[in-house]
């Protein structure tokens, strides 16, 4: 029983050191990036303008973007800065420009067509994305 409970041990150490092995971050020289803004509350729709980000990090084995909640969080204290609260906060990224700019027009589209709400643009001047360094 002790022999079971032993290599069981060794298994789980073996695992989860090969998961946190593969699993690396690398520094990317460019990122594209955008947020968006709603609320249940109103139809009140809030986009950025398409931004670079300078040496952004990525997860090296899937590509996405590190720290996305933080770059989240920005965009939201952004709003509660401004006395806009209870806003959902989301960001978008690619690697590619064209990549990011078919995902900006599919958001952009989905809120134009329906004709309900209120679609107002963030500009540059007032707010823009800071790079998070990875840990």
């Amino acid at each position: 029983m002790k022999i079971i409970k032993y290599l069981v041990c060794i298994l789980t150490s073996a695992i989860i050191l090969s998961v946190t092995a593969s699993a690396k971050n690398k520094c990317v020289p460019k990122v594209y990036i955008f947020g968006f803004a709603a609320s249940f509350n109103d139809s009140i729709v809030y986009l950025t303008n398409i931004q670079e980000l300078d040496s952004a990090w990525i997860d090296d084995k899937n590509d996405f973007l590190i720290n996305r909640n933080d770059y989240s969080y920005q965009f939201k204290n952004y709003f509660e800065s401004k006395n806009i609260n209870h806003r959902t906060c989301i960001v978008s990224y690619a690697l590619k420009q064209k990549d990011i700019n078919k995902k900006y027009q599919k958001i952009k589209n989905k809120y134009v067509k329906n004709g309900n709400f209120d679609i107002r643009y963030v500009p540059l001047e007032d707010f823009q994305f800071k790079t998070i360094k990875s840990e």
